[in-house]
């Protein structure tokens, strides 16, 4: 009995919670639907996007308060009311969430009532269920049904929010253009650094390079030691023009990757990042050829495709750069594993944080190391986006800093 009531307490504080929200839903039907509807032939369309959301805010707590009752979250499909007035009022329209959020909000104002019926049940339930439970020691039966009231107000509540399929494949291309943008941006980006890396560095060592060769040709029958010495000089160049051009290549596809695999390269990252950089792999190959072996004659593998292990790998070589510039910290850990829908890449370390509010646009702090351009984490970010991942960034001031790429992949 004692544990029947404290069940029954506790619904009905989550039926108070939707009485209260209910209220608000009756508000908005009966007031404010009509004088925003006056209000709209009066003053103009305007005022309607902000309606919508806040139709949005009143459905987004609905969502949280069924999935405090039942643990489970109720997926949200919105596409964002941006741009000029007459984008705005196109997308508040034109949502599949709109139609979706009213449907909830018309049904809510009936079935919103359940949590009145909670008040007459509590003191039926005390004495029928202290008379069935206490003396003939059954269960009991009534204040149980308050918690199937708050369990059906959850049930339809997740029917009716759950956004319909025209919703999420609406806001799954919204998503892949926004993706796609940022893709091709950051395609840009790079195809740009590549052309200044090769006009100004190899380009630039090779154009020495000829003069050097075509003066030691005309110095070299009448002064072969000057000749020699223009031929010394052409061959150093040539040598660094190498040395450039092998970094303009590693900066496309790593050749490493290729030959070590995504372990093996990760590895070698660390080792020349000048940190103590712990690198623990689960799951993945880590052999020289790519794929691991255990020596009983058990194999990791499949490895991940290029594009994902090329992108995990500047992943952690663009988060151990900001870490060895501006953490302050000389330690930290590497993580790749392998998960059943794709590869997971952490990087941790104990430095001075502030990366959060570098994203948000404040003043970066000391170890936050990012770039507000395409570059640093923006860039991370499209790169890890254009393959439909996603980049979680923790890095409270005083640390510690985590990032966190999901890479799904089929193995």
């Amino acid at each position: 009995m004692p544990r029947t009531v404290l069940q029954a307490a506790r619904a009905t504080v989550q039926l108070a919670r939707a009485a209260i929200l209910g209220f608000f839903s009756y508000l908005f039907i009966t007031v404010l639907l009509f004088t925003g509807a006056v209000t709209v032939l009066l003053v103009g369309a305007g005022i309607l996007p902000e309606t919508v959301l806040l139709v949005r805010r009143l459905a987004g707590a609905k969502r949280r308060q069924v999935a405090e009752w039942t643990g489970r979250e109720i997926p949200e499909a919105y596409l964002p009311i941006t741009g000029t007035l007459r984008q705005r009022l196109r997308t508040a329209v034109g949502d599949p969430g709109t139609r979706t959020d009213l449907r909830w909000m018309i049904a809510y104002y009936v079935y919103g009532l359940l949590a009145l019926l909670a008040v007459p049940l509590w003191p039926v339930g005390l004495v029928v269920d202290g008379v069935w439970c206490g003396l003939l020691r059954r269960r009991a039966i009534v204040l149980p049904l308050i918690v199937r009231l708050a369990d059906l107000d959850a049930a339809w509540s997740t029917a009716l929010l759950k956004p319909s399929r025209k919703a999420r494949l609406t806001e799954r291309v919204e998503e892949l253009t926004e993706t796609r943008a940022g893709a091709i941006a950051a395609h840009g980006a790079e195809l740009r650094r590549i052309e200044r890396d090769l006009h100004d560095g190899t380009q630039a060592r090779l154009v020495s390079l000829s003069l050097r060769i075509g003066l030691a040709k005309r110095m070299y029958d009448g002064d072969p030691v000057a000749a020699r010495k223009l031929l010394d000089d052409a061959q150093d160049q040539a040598e660094e023009a190498l040395t450039e051009l092998r970094h303009v290549v590693r900066g496309i596809h790593p050749p490493i990757l290729t030959d070590r695999g995504l372990a093996g390269a990760v590895r070698a990252l660390a080792a020349s990042s000048g940190l103590d950089v712990t690198v623990t792999v689960t799951g993945l190959a880590d052999g020289d050829d790519g794929y691991g072996d255990h020596g009983d004659g058990r194999r990791d593998g499949p490895r991940a495709p290029a594009a994902v292990e090329a992108a995990a790998y500047f992943a952690v070589a663009e988060t151990l750069t900001n870490v060895a510039r501006h953490s302050g910290s000389d330690r930290a850990e590497v993580r790749l594993d392998r998960t059943a829908t794709g590869l997971r890449v952490r990087v941790r370390d104990e430095g001075e944080g502030g990366a959060e509010h570098a994203l948000a646009g404040a003043a970066p702090g000391a170890g936050s190391g990012l770039e507000p351009g395409g570059s640093g984490l923006l860039g991370l970010r499209r790169r890890v986006a254009a393959l439909d991942g996603t980049v979680i960034l923790t890095s409270p001031v005083g640390g510690p800093t985590v990032i966190e790429v999901e890479l799904p992949c089929v193995w």
